[in-house]
């Protein structure tokens, strides 16, 4: 067996990593996984408080998803989309039953990028138009049409790459005076400039609008209530597709199983991955409307995949979303939500680097301020590296004390398994309150 440093150097001589200079790179070692904890090679016991990458929903080391895993492994490990399997349908099924309104048919992914691009594809088979709209912080994934879709600036070091056609809204009530009016009104001129843009644009060109069901990585930003309603308004009003990206916040992780039903909508289009299987296995899922998939009963559908369909993801998915029901996840989700938002108003006492928290379920993100007037992250949005000097010390204070999550400009992402219990959570926020006597220190 590799010890610690061989498994480390092995890794940095022989693979890339994500996101990174190669030559900085500084990987954990894992060794096993269980519930909310990983453990080092060597035995250091780390508590997970952003789920991997916001997708082990379940926790990790479930092995009733490694039984199905092995099981179906048994019968048939691959076969070609055009085949099909009774793990295919029993999935499908379950989607279909899962999913609300017309939303019925399955399209089988690899991960949630490449959903994404199927959607957007589908979206101009379907419709004939060709402008797909983002916004300008969402993300969508690294493939090139859904990393153009978003809005997120590591895309601009590879903007040479991007695709055609793509075009961005900037987030609700995110224009010049609109902070000193009511509600109603600062929401029906957020609405108002969307339609100005369609018509801008034009809304016979526009295929379909992709929107997070309940943002993520941008840092968790709340939709207005009554903005994403408002919006699929629209895109009914000029027969534009509205896409909901659930890569993130699907299958529970904001309590419900899709983040846009807290919005009362119902999308023309689901993308699924992450916690589709708990990322146990690759896979993701375009789910698609009845309405939209008539449209190929007599025609073809020019979408496809080598792993589409691919029977072992799918057995993981199964049982994972059949564990998502028995144990009563996303009840408990809703739970321990609320719990994490009364222990985080409790730390703000002692913390005066504490900034907003915005949670929905257990999707949350933690503003570290160095000033509340006028309001002012640590660290802005796209901080360079000076600009990271005092969170890159939280965040080695974090991983130090045994808690990995996510460290983005000036948040925090708190995103735990879904069958985290208060224990555990208290365990979690005690090491963030540790590291966060360093961000006090810089509050002005």
């Amino acid at each position: 067996m590799l010890t610690k440093d061989q498994i480390i150097n092995d890794s940095k001589q022989y693979s890339l990593f994500t996101w990174v200079t190669q030559k900085n790179v500084n990987p954990i070692p894992i060794e096993r996984a269980e519930g909310v904890y990983l453990y080092e090679v060597g035995g250091k016991k780390i508590i997970d408080f952003s789920s991997g990458l916001m997708s082990v929903n379940i926790g990790h080391g479930d092995q009733r998803v490694t039984d199905a895993v092995v099981e179906q492994m048994q019968k048939v490990s691959y076969v070609t989309p055009s085949c099909t399997t009774e793990i295919r349908a029993k999935l499908a099924k379950k989607l279909a039953s899962i999913c609300p309104g017309d939303l019925n048919k399955a399209f089988f992914t690899l991960c949630g990028a490449s959903s994404i691009e199927n959607a957007i594809k589908l979206a101009r088979l379907y419709t004939g138009k060709h402008k797909i709209f983002g916004r300008y912080r969402g993300f969508h994934g690294n493939s090139s049409a859904s990393m153009t879709v978003g809005g997120d600036p590591r895309k601009q070091y590879t903007d040479a790459q991007q695709s055609t056609n793509i075009f961005h809204l900037d987030d609700p009530y995110d224009f010049y005076g609109l902070s000193d009016l009511d509600e109603e009104t600062r929401l029906k001129w957020s609405l108002d400039s969307v339609e100005r843009i369609i018509r801008y644009e034009g809304g016979h060109t526009i295929a379909a609008f992709i929107f997070e069901g309940e943002s993520g990585s941008s840092g968790c930003l709340h939709y207005p209530k009554g903005y994403l309603k408002g919006i699929k308004a629209l895109c009914e009003k000029y027969e534009i597709l509205f896409i909901a990206d659930e890569v993130m916040s699907g299958f529970g992780r904001t309590g419900k199983w899709f983040g846009f039903e807290h919005s009362n909508i119902i999308p023309d289009m689901i993308c699924m991955a992450k916690g589709l299987t708990s990322s146990y296995l690759p896979l993701g899922c375009l789910m698609v409307s009845d309405k939209i998939a008539a449209k190929f009963d007599d025609s073809p559908l020019w979408l496809g995949l080598t792993y589409n369909s691919h029977p072992v993801s799918l057995a993981a998915s199964l049982a994972v979303i059949n564990i998502y029901e028995s144990d009563n996840l996303i009840a408990n989700t809703n739970k321990m939500g609320a719990y994490m938002e009364k222990r985080i108003n409790e730390m703000r006492a002692k913390h005066p680097s504490i900034g907003d928290f915005r949670n929905k379920g257990l999707l949350g993100c933690l503003d570290i301020v160095k000033s509340k007037e006028p309001y002012q992250l640590i660290a802005p949005f796209n901080a360079n590296a000076a600009e990271m000097e005092v969170m890159n010390k939280v965040g080695a204070k974090l991983r130090e004390l045994g808690l990995y999550t996510f460290v983005r400009w000036g948040y925090i992402f708190i995103a735990p398994p879904l069958m985290i219990n208060e224990e555990q959570i208290d365990e979690g926020l005690a090491i963030i309150s540790q590291a966060l006597t360093i961000a006090d220190e810089y509050v002005i």
